[in-house]
């Protein structure tokens, strides 16, 4: 194995880690297959007959099992070996999507089955969220994180570029069920490679589960700046999936040409992540936490853009901004997670995080669907990019956000009470 620990010599890049590379590899190929995913898995939905209910029923069933299973993947990525949860994850994944692409293809797909399938992947995503931030850490000295978060997303949002156009072209031309099955392959390739990791496991604890789980929830609760950016992500992440997932293709299919236009707005939204890497690959902001929350805020565009019905052009560019605000904001988030939180808790905090920010997507998609029979979808896309836009300004206005920033050997800032007293539980 080589990780940074490991390797004896100064790494001037984190390409020069041969267990980086290969975990970047297996991340490039698993976003070439998941790039068509959403587009297939909507108009999958919709060629059944489906509407915004059916379409909020499948989104909902998906993110179901990873709030369910989240803690117990995060105690599992404290305790066992990072990359063989990363290889089981993939696994269970390619599974899922292969038979979703197999009922499609036979005629046999019904909402309930792709609802099935939808279940086993969150289900795969609830042990491959909390091993990833951890694993990035285990690999990588701590100088090299941010380019390390940087360079992991490069490839894989270049693939996200042409994968949403590519996809829109195969679902109007062959149907979804080609998109899903080159899912399932990509997804299996990827396991294979993360497997040849062999990253160790966590030095082992003496307490239990229920231990482990709150000693990790007094850890996660006493850090201010962890929780508050956590509640506002509840807010944020449900109304911009609810708003762009779940409305976007429906408001594709009604005001402009279908698969094709929407595909052309998700390849857009991929070209601003493009952008916004390249932008942390040089930019590299001391306040991480406070930039990580303003540019999140940018999801609000396009949102906005499709509430007011304006052309296409100006979606397509709104949906960009969104995309290199996304961008920006997860790396710096990323960078400050894995410099704040001691490495042997990052897979309990990412749980805690990841099941807060997942908490009400269920609930987010099945109320949009049904505002949107109340309402016209415009006006519940407002009221989406009015949700993100107030969850931003007050996640600002929390003191401890902005007392998280960058950590270099040569300068280390104060850290908050808080956060010393996360340390020490």
């Amino acid at each position: 194995m080589e990780t940074a620990a490991a390797s004896p010599e100064i790494i001037s890049t984190p390409l020069r880690i041969r267990a980086f590379r290969r975990f970047a590899s297996a991340s490039l190929l698993s976003a070439a297959g998941s790039a068509m995913a959403p587009l297939a898995l909507a108009y999958s939905v919709i060629q059944q007959g489906g509407g915004a209910g059916s379409l909020g029923l499948v989104l909902a069933t998906n993110t179901v099992p990873t709030i369910v299973f989240l803690l117990m993947g995060g105690l599992f990525a404290d305790r066992l070996s990072r990359s063989r949860l990363l290889f089981a994850g993939n696994l269970l994944a390619a599974g899922a999507q292969g038979a979703m692409a197999v009922s499609v293809a036979t005629g046999h797909a019904t909402t309930a089955s792709i609802a099935a399938c939808g279940f086993v992947s969150g289900t795969a995503v609830s042990f491959i969220v909390p091993s990833t931030q951890g694993a990035v850490a285990q690999i990588v000295p701590e100088e090299h994180l941010q380019q390390a978060n940087a360079l992991l997303r490069l490839p894989s949002n270049a693939v996200r570029v042409l994968g949403p156009v590519a996809g829109g072209v195969v679902v109007a031309a062959s149907g979804a069920a080609w998109a899903l099955a080159w899912d399932a392959f990509t997804f299996a390739v990827a396991a294979v490679l993360l497997l040849g990791l062999r990253l160790e496991a966590p030095p082992a604890t003496p307490a239990g589960v229920l231990a482990d789980l709150r000693a990790g929830w007094t850890s996660f609760w006493s850090r201010t700046w962890l929780w508050t950016y956590t509640a506002a992500g509840t807010v944020l992440v449900a109304a911009w999936l609810a708003g762009f997932q779940l409305l976007g293709p429906l408001v594709a299919a009604r005001q402009y040409a279908g698969a094709r236009d929407w595909g052309l707005i998700q390849a857009a939204f991929a070209s601003g992540l493009l952008a916004g890497t390249l932008i942390c690959l040089r930019w590299k902001p001391y306040r991480l936490l406070t930039v990580a929350v303003i540019t999140a805020g940018a999801l609000a565009l396009p949102l906005a853009a499709m509430a007011c019905s304006v052309s296409l052009p100006l979606i397509l560019v709104a949906a960009s901004l969104a995309g290199i605000g996304l961008d920006v904001s997860i790396v710096a988030w990323s960078t400050a997670f894995q410099q704040h939180v001691p490495q042997v808790e990052q897979g309990r905090m990412s749980a805690f995080n990841g099941v807060g920010e997942r908490l009400v997507i269920p609930l987010g998609y099945l109320i949009t669907a049904l505002a949107a029979h109340s309402w016209s979808i415009q006006a519940v896309l407002l009221g989406c990019a009015a949700m993100i836009t107030v969850a931003t300004v007050l996640n600002l206005c929390v003191p401890d956000i902005h007392r998280v920033n960058r950590l270099t050997p040569s300068h280390k800032p104060r850290a908050s009470r808080d956060d010393r007293e996360g340390e020490r539980a």
